[in-house]
């Protein structure tokens, strides 16, 4: 009897406990909605936009965007490291609740989850040996091997564009694989945003020997409409306030202080 009676005590109470904690199967494990809590998505792989640093802390322009549009909104900003290839549908399985991590709104992409207002813009360029004569064509670029971020808005420009006509189109996880295949030579060239291929390499010791080939490419497809905060389809008051801390950060001065950390140049474009 003692027996059966603790068993329907410990059973009562895992059965109060389980009720409790437990998290019904669609929800975000951080819903702004309901939570102090805002947690982005993120690819630590794009300086000066996101890295990571020895003892694992995320730094960048983004991040801390991120965190000052938390403390706009007065919620504690969670990081959750996801590869860029993979961030939309990890977005959709709710590992996170937004995308804040260099992402180029494009059409494709907004045919799949919705995206705040403008961050700032985002052109892309070929970067090539310093005196190469490629330029971002196709006749140029012919028969040569074009490195680009998997998961990237050039990716699907070059494929689309380059590929069906004679291009090699190489595609890596991080910026930083590209640019190891670039300076042994593996790569002829590559295809990125031209601010993180600016700050990220060119401007570094290993970048010294080689330098932007030809002029920006400002088709669409390979710019979008500029870098935005990506949330899930139906989240309008998500993205709503996340579009009032922008406006918010804007207007006090916060992202101009922020973006001068990182940039001699207007980030933000037209």
């Amino acid at each position: 009897m003692k027996r059966l009676i603790r068993s329907t005590l410990l059973a009562s109470a895992c059965a109060a406990v389980c009720a409790l904690t437990a998290m019904p199967p669609t929800a975000s494990a951080a819903s702004p909605a309901n939570s102090q809590t805002l947690a982005f998505g993120v690819d630590p792989t794009f300086p000066p936009f996101e890295s990571k640093t020895p003892d694992g802390s995320f730094v960048g322009f983004d991040i801390d965007l991120g965190n000052a549009i938390c403390a706009q909104l007065n919620v504690h900003c969670k990081w959750v490291e996801q590869g860029f290839d993979g961030m939309i549908p990890a977005l959709k399985a709710r590992k996170f609740d937004a995308i804040l991590s260099a992402m180029t709104a494009t059409p494709a992409r907004r045919a799949q989850i919705d995206f705040t207002d403008k961050l700032y813009g985002g052109s892309a360029r070929l970067i090539a040996p310093a005196g190469s004569k490629l330029q971002p064509s196709v006749d140029s670029l012919r028969g040569h091997r074009i490195g680009v971020q998997q998961g990237a808005v050039q990716e699907s420009y070059a494929r689309a564009e380059w590929a069906p006509n004679g291009v090699t189109i190489v595609s890596y996880q991080s910026p930083d694989q590209i640019y190891e295949d670039l300076s042994t030579g593996r790569l002829d060239a590559s295809f990125q945003a031209s601010v993180q291929a600016d700050l990220g390499f060119l401007r570094t010791p290993r970048g010294k020997s080689f330098a932007f080939a030809g002029a920006e490419v400002k088709d669409p497809r390979a710019t979008g409409d500029g870098i935005a905060i990506g949330a899930r389809k139906g989240d309008e008051q998500l993205i709503a306030k996340i579009n009032q801390a922008i406006d918010a950060i804007r207007k006090s001065g916060t992202y101009d202080k922020l973006a001068h950390r990182y940039f001699s140049f207007d980030i933000y474009g037209d």
